[in-house]
Formats: C-alpha cells, sequence, structure tokens
C-alpha cells in the first residue's frame, strides 16, 4: 500500500464587513488612549482596552486560512487563524465520499437538488476560471473546497470513480 501525502494551504477571502470592523475598532483603541493621556479618565482606559481586544478577535476570525492535509484515503481540513493560531475543523474519509468534482460540472447535477448541510472551506468567492470544488459526503454535507491539482489527481488515483476535473 502506497500512502500518499499532499499538503495545500488556501487564503480565504476576508468579509468587507470583517475588514471595516477591525478597522473601526483599532480607529476607537487609538482615541480612547489619546482621550485618556489628556484626561487620565479610567473609563477611556477601559474602554480603550476592551476595543483593543475586539480589534484582535475580529482579526483572528476574519484573516483565515485553510489547511488541507491529504493522507492515505483521509483528508484533513484545519484552519488557521491570523497565522498564529490552528485548529482541527474535520477529518473526512474517502472512502464516504459520494463525490468530488468542480462546482460548476455537470457530474453534480443529479445533487444539486439535495438539502444538505453546506459548509465552505474555499477561497470563498467564485474567481476566473473557477477552480473550486464541491464534495458530497455521506449524503448530508456538502464541502467547498480549493485543492491543489496535484491533491485532486492523488485525490482521483485513489478513488477514480468518485472524484472528476472535467
Amino acid at each position: 500500500m502506497s500512502d500518499a501525502y499532499v499538503e495545500c494551504l488556501v487564503k480565504a477571502k476576508s468579509s468587507a464587513l470583517g475588514k471595516f470592523g477591525k478597522y473601526f475598532l483599532i480607529v476607537v483603541t487609538v482615541i480612547m488612549v489619546i482621550l485618556m493621556a489628556l484626561t487620565m479618565n479610567v473609563i477611556a482606559l477601559l474602554l480603550a482596552v476592551a476595543a483593543g481586544v475586539g480589534a484582535y478577535f475580529v482579526n483572528m476570525f476574519t484573516d483565515l486560512e485553510y489547511e488541507y492535509l491529504y493522507l492515505d484515503k483521509e483528508l484533513t481540513i484545519d484552519k488557521v487563524m491570523a497565522k498564529t493560531k490552528r485548529k482541527r475543523v474535520a477529518v473526512y474519509q474517502l472512502d464516504r465520499m459520494e463525490i468530488l468534482a468542480p462546482i460548476k460540472s455537470y457530474h453534480l447535477d443529479n445533487y444539486r437538488n439535495r438539502n444538505v448541510k453546506e459548509k465552505d472551506f474555499s477561497i470563498g468567492y467564485e474567481d476566473k476560471p473557477d477552480l473550486r470544488y464541491a464534495m458530497y459526503y455521506e449524503g448530508g454535507e456538502k464541502l467547498i473546497l480549493s485543492p491543489s491539482p496535484e491533491m485532486i489527481k492523488v485525490m482521483k488515483n485513489a478513488a477514480p470513480r468518485k472524484v472528476f476535473n472535467d
């Protein structure tokens, strides 16, 4: 049995609201620190600390990367927040996968009307050409991924009847 190992890191697009919130909280922090320095007001200090902590957490949840790790018929997805914190999101077995195909593929026509839970671990937007893939897993989940061509090739070798790259 040959073990295949492929790793892929994908940067997710930040939302406009998340960017606005992060910069707004940074500006509020700076203004409160200046106000606290001029008036020696404790409430301004507390507001500055709260806005700074809020900016930190907003940055953590808007600066996302997803790491796909394929090893021996198992796809592991990790979420990397602000390049400092890693969290395991899910582990998927290729044996239990129904289909993996480009998101606009005709192979997915039979799956489009299903009522499934959708999870987006991709770049977050439609690129030209659209390189995102849809994976249906055990009838109850639809994953949207942005894997590398090398990862698709290895997965197609492991499950040739389930993986399509049109």
